[in-house]
């Protein structure tokens, strides 16, 4: 009875091997037909699918597996996944945030991942991050003395209701430090001036050589008496050139894009008050490109230790418009 129902297996086997395609096998399907091969009778053999040194190879493959040490996959390892899941939830929660932006929040909270890292994990997760922006050119020329360089400029906000108010500040090249000069409806020469003396009682401007300037009108000759009686020299800048003060540009250009541009404003007692919180947030917290990921506070401080991923905690400010990460403690 066992020998017809072998031989009946035997001729279905041979059925099937005929009439069908080439076979789908598994790894487990591989594994039980090389090890049935080294104990089965010869005779049984031949009715397998596969041939003899196709058995013989699987088997060589499967004793190599056994004793030798599995390899690392070459490259640099891969991210832990509580940082990845940390990067994605940056990006989420602070949709104008790019890749270089969510590294230096990185860099702040002591987690130390490469800039092209973030960037891999944006586009694996489906976040785009922002469009790539080239240096200015006049940042490299000045990057040598910036120590010694304050830059002015000025930009207008709409309110709801159509008014027009100019701000002026300053900002310090070395540190990436902003100075608010103050709020107007009118941009003129004498108030530009008391501005600038304003800015001298709370700022030592005598560590400044070189003050970078437009060829605004409202920058008149009492404004630059200011600069010239502590010994610093104004610098004005060629027409038409924004790229020659392109740090107080990037600030316009930063300023609007995390605060002004995502609310309403009203009168001039807001807008103070936002920028007055935004400015301590960019000079306190924020991390810039240009001074290695660091604030303008921080500046020349040693770098913290790594924060734990459960240890984070968000704060919003500015009603919620902007966030900030901190150590729980």
């Amino acid at each position: 009875m066992l020998e017809a129902e072998l031989v009946a297996l035997r001729h279905q086997v041979a059925v099937l091997a005929r009439t069908a395609g080439r076979p789908e096998l598994t790894g487990a399907d591989r594994g039980v037909l090389a090890g049935l091969g080294r104990v089965v009778p010869r005779p049984v053999r031949s009715g397998f699918i596969v041939t003899p040194d196709t058995l013989l190879r699987w088997h060589r493959r499967l004793a190599a597996r056994r004793w030798v040490y599995p390899q690392r996959r070459p490259g640099r390892p891969r991210t832990v996944r509580d940082r990845e899941l940390l990067v994605v939830r940056l990006a989420r929660e602070n949709p104008t945030w790019g890749y270089r932006r969510i590294h230096g929040e990185l860099a702040g909270l002591g987690h130390r991942v490469a800039a092209s890292t973030v960037w891999e994990i944006l586009r694996r997760h489906g976040i785009g991050p922002a469009p790539r922006r080239s240096g200015p050119g006049w940042t490299e020329f000045l990057g040598a003395p910036a120590r010694g360089i304050v830059a002015c400029d000025s930009f207008v906000v709409d309110t709801v209701a159509w008014r027009q108010f100019h701000v002026l500040f300053f900002i310090e090249h070395a540190t990436r430090r902003v100075h608010l000069a103050g709020i107007t409806t009118a941009l003129n020469g004498p108030w530009c001036t008391q501005a600038a003396r304003n800015l001298s009682m709370r700022v030592d401007l005598a560590r400044f050589r070189f003050v970078i300037r437009d060829n605004a009108t409202v920058f008149v000759a009492g404004f630059d008496a200011v600069f010239t009686s502590e010994g610093i020299d104004v610098v004005r800048t060629p027409s038409g050139a924004p790229r020659a003060n392109a740090l107080a540009e990037r600030f316009v250009r930063t300023v609007r894009a995390e605060l002004l541009d995502r609310t309403l404003l009203w009168n001039e007692i807001q807008l103070r008050r936002l920028l007055v919180g935004y400015l301590d947030h960019y000079n306190r917290h924020r991390p810039h490109r240009g001074i290695e990921q660091h604030s303008p506070d921080t500046v020349g401080d040693e770098t913290h230790g790594i924060v734990p991923i459960d240890a984070i905690r968000r704060r919003r400010i500015l009603g919620g418009l902007i966030n900030e990460y901190h150590h729980a403690a």
